[in-house]
């Protein structure tokens, strides 16, 4: 039995107890997510996650892919923070980062939003400028425990983004952690979103 599971979508899980070297997720239209003001909060987005204590979060990888073509196409890890009371998650408190590549400006993107009370994004563009990439998020315990955003290009890494408040609440906070796909566009004529992923690897501090 899986130790990952879906959000938001009805697609079947893997049958084993690691994700295989290879697989893909689809995202229909009008998923995403994304906390904009006065009043935007989505959250509709398929995302294929464990879920941990989030104290035991290390590191989480993933190579992402895809035939970008629509305004906001996107594909990558998400990290989604939580407090849990008793068999419900309290989604008011919910906090999340996600990374990977996003459709903009005519061509992919390495994205990184990160969402305390609203989400705000960075962009920067994809070193090959084809369609894949490969992300890294991590903890760094040596930086007081900051989570930081990794491009990562053969041996090197690049540093993207830090993420100051990812484990302000440790000890008393669950998380997903996993990989998403979304297709925020919407048109009579658009296809779902087809997103591989290949080689996801999640640490945690009892691996």
């Amino acid at each position: 039995m899986t130790a990952f599971q879906f959000a938001n979508s009805s697609q079947p899980v893997p049958d084993a107890i690691d994700i295989p070297i290879s697989f893909s997720i689809k995202a229909a239209p009008s998923t995403d997510v994304w906390d904009k003001p006065p009043a935007t909060h989505s959250f509709n987005a398929p995302i294929l996650h464990r879920v941990l204590p989030l104290k035991t979060f290390k590191r989480a990888r993933v190579s992402v892919a895809a035939e970008w073509k629509n305004l906001y196409d996107q594909g990558g890890l998400i990290l989604v923070i939580y407090q849990k009371d008793g068999d419900n998650e309290q989604q008011q408190t919910r906090k999340w980062i996600k990374t990977g590549i996003e459709f903009t400006a005519g061509k992919p993107h390495i994205s990184v939003v990160a969402t305390d009370r609203w989400s705000d994004w960075s962009l920067t563009p994809v070193p090959s400028g084809g369609n894949t990439a490969t992300i890294e998020i991590v903890r760094e315990e040596e930086q007081e425990n900051t989570l930081w955003v990794y491009l990562v290009d053969g041996s090197s890494r690049f540093p993207l983004r830090e993420v100051t408040w990812a484990f302000e609440e440790e000890k008393t906070a669950e998380c997903w952690i996993g990989a998403y796909a979304a297709k925020p566009y919407s048109s009579p004529d658009t296809d779902d979103l087809a997103v591989d992923f290949q080689h996801l690897i999640v640490e945690t501090v009892v691996d």
